[in-house]
């Protein structure tokens, strides 16, 4: 069986190249969030990036942290598709917004659940869809229309990555994940789409010890494993006993 754990986040990321395309999973605040790759990413300086997540970083949602907005701070991105690419303060925009506005970062912004349903359907191979999501708004532009039941629904196109860096909670040496708390948002449907999926997480145990009935993303999805060895400094999970 192929060794599938890194020793280091640097080495993880070492092969992904300029113009990449990577989903990061983010959600409301630095639970679920990739932390160590992002900054391994930002270290190794791949440039011209397409980047695929709930949010550009440092929105301000929540806890104030070194998100993905690092990325943009190093100009190493080209474009963003996201739900939520602006900070929640006008009087404080994120890196990601000013170049936006700026014209130096393409934006796709995409409706949270469309954009679920984008990469789930990208996994899945499933090539597009249709959803009434979006009709008769700036989303809609440049889309096809069709009606079904009386409702006009907008033809989706199912998205895909390169790389996906997920955050789960356990992995065992296969690559078989259980996630915590928020971490449950957007990695899940990430690590089934990417040709090559590297999940941060806190345990690696021995295959076979963690309940199959509880294993989220199958190892199947998985290419790389690596484990955070250091307290970020907040939050990363709930602090509570699980069976697994």
């Amino acid at each position: 069986m192929k060794n599938k754990i890194f020793e280091s986040f640097d080495k993880a990321v070492a092969d992904v190249p300029d113009g990449a395309t990577i989903m990061l999973g983010n959600f409301a605040g630095p639970g679920g969030t990739p932390y160590y790759l992002i900054h391994a990413l930002r270290r190794q300086g791949a440039r011209n990036l397409t980047i695929i997540a709930n949010t550009a970083g440092g929105i301000g949602l929540t806890v104030d942290y070194a998100d993905h907005r690092i990325l943009f701070e190093n100009k190493q991105v080209k474009k963003v598709i996201a739900s939520f690419p602006f900070s929640t303060s006008a009087k404080n925009p994120s890196p990601a917004e000013k170049q936006i506005l700026a014209g130096e970062v393409e934006l796709e912004i995409v409706p949270q659940g469309t954009l679920a349903e984008r990469i789930r359907a990208g996994a899945a191979g499933i090539p597009a869809f249709y959803t009434p999501t979006g009709y008769g708004t700036v989303v809609a532009q440049g889309k096809e229309v069709k009606w079904f039941n009386g409702k006009p629904c907008l033809l989706e196109q199912a998205l895909y990555a390169d790389y996906a860096f997920v955050r789960a909670y356990k992995a065992d040496k296969m690559g078989n994940l259980i996630y915590r708390g928020t971490q449950r948002q957007f990695n899940p449907i990430m690590a089934m789409n990417a040709k090559i999926t590297i999940a941060e997480v806190d345990e690696i145990v021995d295959t076979g010890t963690i309940d199959p009935e509880v294993v989220v993303t199958p190892g199947l999805f998985v290419k790389r494993i690596v484990k955070v060895t250091e307290n970020p400094g907040y939050p990363r999970h709930p602090e509570r006993n699980f069976s697994v």
